[in-house]
């Protein structure tokens, strides 16, 4: 989701939406699907909650959900839940950032039960605002630590690659980057785009800034300053690079493989380069949900939370036409997309990206 106007081309009117099938992919992708051994070494343990695990004849009335996720995805874990549990489910739909600093101006008074995000920087600034109530441990252990914080606070609930998006037409292989840090180097002037806007790209540079520290964040932000050429959203950055009019793109994985599963008219010339080696181009963004503290129905809101993080739910997202990685209950991600484990992602725990730092640092670079 984007939150700010950036330069358009004539190409807004080619883009469409998301996919609702699966497809064989290529691009350098496996077919293989990843199981429970696939996933990346932990980088901690959750500690225990306190809190009672609900079940669902035990729970009933309404919650209200600010969802920052795929609107058809949530509305199918909606739809499910409510039919096993009788509990009534308001979506309030919004981005990353608009719901985080909502939830954070509210304070106790929002009206929300469960907070859902895209990426980890918006949940990880309600976290650091003391509003969530611990996750219940038998959601927590559904989830592989690698994908939740290690403070227990909240818990992924799907997740997303970086990748760099290329025209084979403009770039071969031998000359695609090693890093993502190359992407400063004057030998990339004008030849790769990006949506600095959006929730998807800050959550990108959070990870790098976690990774390698301020000085080089700021120095790589210097270089896409120069560098690069900012579009409005992931889907218009693909549809560029497939016209041609840019060499190359950082977008998320799933963009290309939405288009690729529906009619393929943005992505027929683009191809996926994955960066790995724990590479900050390999982070993998965690999709985040956690509970307030504030909620009225408490329990409803953590049976909903097990659920989207259990089999059903997880089974959902991995039929579903978002094409995020399933990464809980052991519910292996959508067979089209590359194994988790061969991304070779960094391991960073997800609450210690940090939206504000780096919304300022890129503020300060001129590039929002």
């Amino acid at each position: 989701m984007q939150t700010r106007a950036w330069r358009r081309t004539g190409l807004t009117s080619l883009i469409i939406g998301t996919a609702v099938l699966a497809a064989a992919c290529s691009g350098g992708s496996s077919t293989s699907a990843p199981s429970a051994t696939d996933q990346p070494a932990a980088f901690s343990t959750a500690p225990s909650s306190t809190a009672a695990e609900p079940s669902a004849e035990a729970v009933g009335g309404s919650i209200t959900v600010y969802n920052a996720q795929h609107e058809s995805l949530t509305q199918a874990w909606v739809d499910e839940f409510t039919k096993q549990t009788g509990v009534q489910v308001t979506l309030r739909n919004g981005d990353d950032t608009e719901l985080g600093n909502l939830l954070v101006e509210e304070g106790d008074a929002s009206p929300a039960d469960v907070f859902l995000t895209e990426n980890s920087p918006a949940i990880a600034l309600v976290e650091k605002a003391g509003l969530f109530a611990p996750v219940d441990q038998a959601t927590l252990d559904q989830v592989p630590a690698a994908y939740r914080p290690s403070t227990g606070a909240w818990t992924g609930i799907a997740a997303r690659s970086t990748v760099f998006a290329y025209n084979p037409t403009m770039l071969s292989e031998d000359e695609l980057p090693a890093s993502l840090l190359d992407l400063q180097e004057p030998a990339w002037k004008g030849r790769w785009a990006a949506s600095p806007g959006g929730a998807d790209f800050q959550a990108i540079v959070s990870a790098l800034l976690a990774l390698k520290g301020q000085p080089a964040t700021e120095a790589w932000l210097a270089g896409m300053k120069t560098n690069s050429i900012a579009y409005q959203g992931n889907r218009t950055v693909m549809a560029a690079v497939n016209a041609g009019e840019i060499p190359a793109g950082v977008i998320y994985h799933y963009y290309w493989f939405g288009d690729q599963a529906n009619t393929g008219e943005n992505s027929e010339n683009v191809k996926l380069h994955y960066f790995k080696n724990e590479d900050p181009g390999a982070f993998v963004s965690v999709s985040g949900g956690g509970v307030l503290k504030s909620s009225k129905n408490a329990a409803a809101a953590q049976a909903f939370l097990k659920f989207i993080t259990g089999v059903d739910g997880q089974t959902i997202l991995q039929t579903g036409d978002s094409f995020e990685y399933a990464i809980a209950s052991d519910v292996a991600a959508n067979p089209a997309l590359v194994p988790l484990v061969d991304l070779q992602a960094p391991v960073i725990d997800p609450s210690t990206l940090d939206s504000t730092v780096t919304s300022d640092l890129m503020t300060q670079a001129g590039i929002l």
